[in-house]
């Protein structure tokens, strides 16, 4: 008896991931590993997305922190999802004063002294370029991407994006002080993506 109850527990499981995988859903999140490189070099800070096929989902609401210190934006570059709530919390020992004016999300949080924290919502697809009013060497840029499937380069030009299915794919890229290049790349098992700038 109990035997069969574990048979039909199994073949129930088995018939719930066929009906994922023809719903175009995957049993199991896959990574997309890559490398973002200008001139044969790897390019740190580079952020690479993949369109998505469908309405990206709502982010998940992980906690998303530009800090503050040393005189200092750190990181330098961060890539979040449209609609994700960032923090700017001030661990100097002066006041900052948070701005982006130029293009995509604008605000002015105003000065606020060590241990206070700014919050600002980006809530439109862009790069921002953030900036503190009292610190003019003080810069950082945040990039608002409408999916789910992005990532930041590391020092070596490494990136990986969790949870994208087998398909063909429209691809972004970007890094400061270069042009937002585009392509189309296909994910498959063992692919690369390799984002090149001249």
């Amino acid at each position: 008896m109990t035997r069969q109850i574990a048979t039909i527990g199994l073949a129930i499981a088995a018939a719930a991931v066929s009906t994922g995988s023809r719903a175009g859903l995957s049993a199991t999140s896959d990574e997309v590993h890559g490398v973002a490189q200008s001139g044969g070099r790897p390019v740190v800070n580079a952020v690479v997305w993949l369109d998505s096929h469908r309405p990206a989902p709502p982010s998940d609401h992980k906690r998303v922190v530009l800090d503050q210190r040393n005189l200092e934006f750190s990181p330098h570059v961060l890539a979040v999802q449209v609609g994700a709530t960032v923090e700017f919390p001030n661990h100097d020992r002066v006041f900052h004063n948070v701005f982006s004016f130029k293009d995509g999300k604008r605000f002015d949080l105003g000065m606020y002294p060590v241990g206070a924290v700014r919050q600002v919502r980006f809530d439109q697809p862009g790069l921002s370029r953030i900036f503190c009013n009292i610190h003019p060497n003080m810069a950082a840029y945040v990039m608002a991407v409408d999916t789910p499937y992005f990532a930041v380069s590391d020092a070596q030009g490494a990136f990986t994006i969790a949870g994208v299915e087998p398909d063909t794919y429209r691809y972004h890229a970007w890094r400061p002080g270069g042009d937002e290049i585009a392509g189309t790349w296909t994910a498959e098992p063992g692919a690369t993506l390799t984002v090149n700038w001249p």
